[in-house]
Order: structure tokens, then sequence, then C-alpha cells
């Protein structure tokens, strides 16, 4: 098929300077919304079209629509980046596109190819330039494209109408408290998804999933939750909405290997390919808990760490089960962790040279 193009429908009222600026000097995390979004609609009959840039407002959706019944949605999520000299940058978005479409394919919903993807994000940034924050406190404009089933019907079966939407949100620091040390409790009542499920899909029924967990954690004073695999209960997979990774006394970097329960994170993906540079070997295995807890009191496990496109590299000082508490080396922040995670910031914001071809200029 010919790439969208997602020709641009100004809004007829923008934010003002005043208004926006007094947004960008403290964003936090998901709370504002830019000026414009992207548009497209797909139809059996049809394929794809309707595609724009159009002003932000409310969705026309009806009660009926199938995605309010049967949850037949999937989503991404990528930031843009602005560099010293005003240019606007994403990391590695073509992995971002390639995972919505692996997603779109487990929950029967069509896939969008990359060059129409990367036209709607470069297109909305391009609109809505002035959102992009410096890069000041690690500021950055978070992107989240996503699709759901809109046709209007009650039956289970894929949709026959989806649409598409990408919004954008200036974004500072994910977590509250920045860039410090999470506790983290380990649940074994709940589990975030089982073999054969949805778990390596982005879709809005994973994180669902997790909220309860993320309220027990709460319950023992911890950040955030870790599930363990749904049929023993045994071995890590990862947190609410972050892959894990421990540093080893020996130099290995150890995390969980995908089993098609665990979402392949690209900020995930990029760590494996760094960890060289640091002199680390990345491994990844099956992570049994009990000899995680026992590696991280016997200091055989010097560092851990959480990822996320949202998160970054955020360190873990804690865990928390039932049975007691571990502390993880010294309780703060690691060596290794910050590095990778100044690391990994350096090339998305053009302070470290990219030697992967990582970046793709937005504007």
């Amino acid at each position: 098929m010919t790439a969208l193009a997602f020709p641009r429908t100004d809004a007829p009222r923008r934010t003002s300077d005043d208004e926006r600026a007094r947004i960008l000097q403290n964003p936090g995390f998901g709370s504002s919304f830019t000026d414009h979004m992207a548009v497209a609609r797909w139809t059996s009959e049809s394929g794809w079209g309707g595609d724009g840039i159009v002003p932000f407002g409310p969705l026309t959706l009806s009660p009926a629509s199938a995605v309010l019944h049967y949850a037949q949605e999937v989503f991404e999520g990528l930031k843009a980046f602005r560099h010293a000299d005003g240019s606007i940058w994403s990391f590695r978005p073509e992995k971002n596109a390639e995972r919505l479409q692996r997603s779109a394919r487990r929950l029967a919903l069509p896939e969008l190819d990359t060059e129409s993807f990367l036209a709607s994000v470069r297109e909305l940034v391009a609109a809505d330039v002035d959102w992009v924050p410096d890069p000041a406190g690690e500021q950055s404009l978070y992107l989240r494209p996503f699709m759901y089933a809109s046709e209007e019907f009650l039956g289970v079966r894929a949709a026959l109408t989806v649409d598409y939407c990408v919004i954008a949100s200036p974004a500072g620091s994910y977590f509250p408290r920045g860039v410090q040390p999470l506790v983290v409790w380990v649940t074994d009542t709940y589990a975030r998804a089982g073999a054969g499920g949805t778990g390596a899909a982005k879709c809005g029924g994973n994180y669902a999933s997790s909220l309860v967990g993320k309220q027990e954690a709460a319950e023992h004073g911890a950040d955030e939750v870790m599930f363990l695999d749904s049929s023993t209960h045994t071995a890590i997979e990862e947190l609410s909405g972050m892959n894990v990774f421990a540093v080893t006394d020996d130099g290995r970097l150890l995390t969980p290997r995908l089993t098609g329960s665990i979402l392949e994170g690209v900020t995930r993906a990029s760590i494996l390919r760094l960890a060289t540079d640091r002199g680390l070997e990345p491994v990844e295995e099956r992570l049994e808990l009990a000899r995680v807890l026992e590696d991280v009191r016997a200091g055989r496990i010097r560092e851990m760490f959480a990822c996320g496109t949202a998160a970054v590299i955020t360190p873990i000082g804690e865990f928390r089960t039932k049975d007691g508490t571990w502390t993880v080396g010294d309780g703060g922040s690691g060596e290794h962790t910050m590095a990778l995670r100044e690391l990994l910031t350096g090339i998305q914001y053009g302070r470290v040279e990219d030697r992967h071809g990582w970046l793709t200029r937005l504007v």
C-alpha cells in the first residue's frame, strides 16, 4: 500500500504562548496535551485512509463500539527529543512501528505499515513543534500512538472498522520523586500475563491486569510491583510497565529471557546493545526469584534497575515480599545503572555520538 501522508488541518484555537510556557516549566507526565493529533481509519472494505493531522479533541465513540466491550486495542509509547541546535529527533521509532504491528497481529487488528507510522509521528511533531521542551531536566515530548476497534456492534469477532490516533504530551520525570531508587513489592498473588496470552503485545488489558498488583504494592509501602511467571510463580518477569535488569559482581548484565509473556521493550533491547560499551556481558535467561534474592543478599548481585520509554532507566534499591526485605547493594543508585542511563539519554539528546544509527530526525 502507499504510505499515508497525514495532511494538516490547523487547530483554529491554539494554546497561548504563555500557557504553553507555564505547562512546560513543570509538565509532569501525561497530564497536558498538545493542540493536534494524528488520525486514520481502516475498514475491511477500503483498507487505511482518512489520515490527517487534526485539532486535538474528544473522539466520537458509540456506546456499542467494540473496544468498549471486547478490549480490542493496542498502543505504543515513544518520545521526541529536542537537541541543543533546536532539531528534534526520535529514538528507534521504527522499532515502535514494528512492535505495534506485532501487537495488532496478536489482537486481530490491521497492521499499519512502518512508513505510515513514522509519517504520523513526524507530521504531528511538526504541527506542535513548539510543545517539544528544551532538554533541561531530561524533558521531552511523549508520543502515544494507539489503535482501537471502533465498529459499532456487539459480537465476539474482529472488528471491521478500526481507528488509529497519535496524541502528544510534554513529559518530565515518570516518577514524582525523579530518578531515585525504587522500592519494589514482589507479588505472588497476581500475574501480569500467562503463556499463550497477550503478554508480549502492548495492549491495555495487560496494564489493566497490573493495577491491582500496584495497589497491593502501595499497601506495602512500595513504589512498584514485580510480577512472576503465571505457572509457577517462581521466575521474575517484569514490573507493571518496565523490564528488569541485574548487574552481578562478575560483570554480567542479567535480564529475563523473552518467553512470550514479557513485553519486548525498545529500551530493553537498546540496553543489551549498550552493555558491552560498559564492559558488561549481557545475559538473557530465566531468573528464579529465590536465586536472585539470595544473590542480592550475598552481594553477588550488586545493582538492579527497571527500564522503559517513560521511566528510561530507574534504579531498584529494595525488594519486599511477604517473607522479608532485601536491599540491593547499598540501596542507592548503582554505578553501572547510572552510567547506562547517562549513555542512553546522551544518545537520545544528541550529547553522545549515535554509533548505532538509532536516531531519526523528525524536524
